[in-house]
């Protein structure tokens, strides 16, 4: 008879807009060993619509995957998608815990395009350690990042002491200079908090706490993207690195410092328009246009015309890389050292080499399961789909 049950495997549920991930991994010696895994592509859109129709559709796509790949576990980690979560690096002197919060949630305010109220905030010091401050006040400041999305989640209403620690710190933030000006000059000194913020819309997690409610799994968190790739492709490395998640409508653009995502950007790009510029510029059906796509990708023998129109296709995502980068090194003294690739377009023959010659970085696709325990006779099936599992391995390892 087992009197004290520990969990020791976990889910993580990667929701794309054409498909759900599954992985679950258990705890094995210290690591993360992979127990099973599955998923399921989709011919639309599901995250385009909220509706209940559409809510329950991801839920059967969810519960279908878990029972096909003989899940056992019901513990489920799952991320927000990059392009409807906020981030943006604030600066604010040190106060009380109490006053803290208000100040962060008075600067979300310069940020974030929707109504705070309508936001729910989370936040995590960057350079607590080098904040000359009493150090049990600054150990009592730094939370879990994500696990503010979660079932536990609840709003709290704003008090009169709130409202005075708000202008308290309004005026202490004025008094320091604006935010975007601190941030911009890159040096914020050891007297200020460097703080990383987090804003998700409360609609839209209500929606995914209603997804997994229909799923019967426990939904035990709520984390973004970012976050999940990573954990699964950088692992312990603190160097300062840039992910680039090209998915079938989407590409994320993140950059990691430190183990921590620090800047996010998304674009309704990815490897569908790459299929619809091959169909269009030759005339041929989607089936023809993929293969040709994973055929040719960049290379330079065969039928040209093909990484012509890729490259092409390719542009937005350069643009935005190219982008971020600029805005991170205005930002600070570190300098991104290489690309990790991932998502289900990184397979692009040519791909790597070809971005590592136009923006002078080595690029790499990213393996997810490098830190994993896994049969090897899967190997070669593993490697195939790893890029596109890079989040949902992310995830499951959260808190393993």
């Amino acid at each position: 008879m087992q009197l004290f049950s520990t969990v020791n495997s976990y889910l993580g549920v990667d929701i794309g807009t054409t498909s759900v991930k599954i992985v679950e991994l258990e705890s094995y010696k210290g690591q993360a060993k992979l127990k099973t895994y599955g998923y399921a592509d989709i011919n639309t859109n599901i995250l385009s619509a909220a509706t209940e129709k559409n809510n329950q559709l991801i839920a059967d796509y969810i519960k279908h995957i878990v029972k096909k790949a003989r899940i056992e576990s019901r513990q489920a980690i799952a991320a927000l998608p990059t392009f409807s979560v906020f981030t943006s690096i604030i600066s604010l002197p040190p106060m009380p815990k109490k006053d803290l919060s208000s100040a962060i949630k008075w600067e979300a305010k310069k940020f974030i395009p929707l109504p705070i109220e309508e936001m729910i905030l989370d936040w995590k010091i960057l350079n607590k350690k080098e904040v000359a401050n009493d150090p049990k006040a600054s150990a009592d400041l730094t939370g879990k990042l994500g696990s503010i999305f979660s079932k536990k989640t609840k709003d709290e209403d704003s008090s009169e002491e709130d409202s005075e620690a708000e202008e308290t710190a309004k005026k202490e933030a004025e008094k320091n200079g604006p935010v975007e000006e601190v941030v911009n000059r890159g040096v914020l000194g050891a007297k200020n908090y460097r703080i990383l913020l987090t804003a998700a819309p409360k609609n839209l997690v209500a929606r995914y706490l209603d997804i997994f409610k229909r799923t019967n799994l426990n939904l035990l968190s709520l984390e973004t993207e970012a976050f999940a790739l990573s954990r699964s492709l950088m692992g312990n490395d603190m160097s300062s690195v840039m992910i680039v998640d090209i998915g079938a409508n989407n590409t994320d653009v993140c950059v990691i410092e430190e183990g921590v995502p620090i800047l996010n950007r998304g674009i309704d790009t990815g490897g569908n328009l790459i299929t619809k510029s091959i169909m269009n510029s030759m005339n041929v059906n989607v089936d023809r246009a993929e293969q040709f796509k994973r055929d040719f990708g960049l290379t330079t023998v065969g039928n040209r015309s093909v990484p012509n129109t890729i490259q092409n296709s390719l542009n937005p995502i350069i643009n935005e890389i190219k982008y971020v980068f600029d805005l991170y090194q205005r930002q600070g003294e570190s300098q991104i050292e290489k690309i990790i690739l991932a998502g289900g377009s990184s397979f692009l023959p040519n791909l790597p080499k070809y971005l590592s010659e136009l923006l002078g970085l080595p690029v790499i696709i990213g393996d997810p399961w490098d830190r994993i325990v896994y049969p090897l006779d899967l190997k070669p099936v593993l490697q195939e789909i790893g890029p596109r599992m890079a989040a949902s391995i992310g995830l499951a390892m959260r808190d393993i």
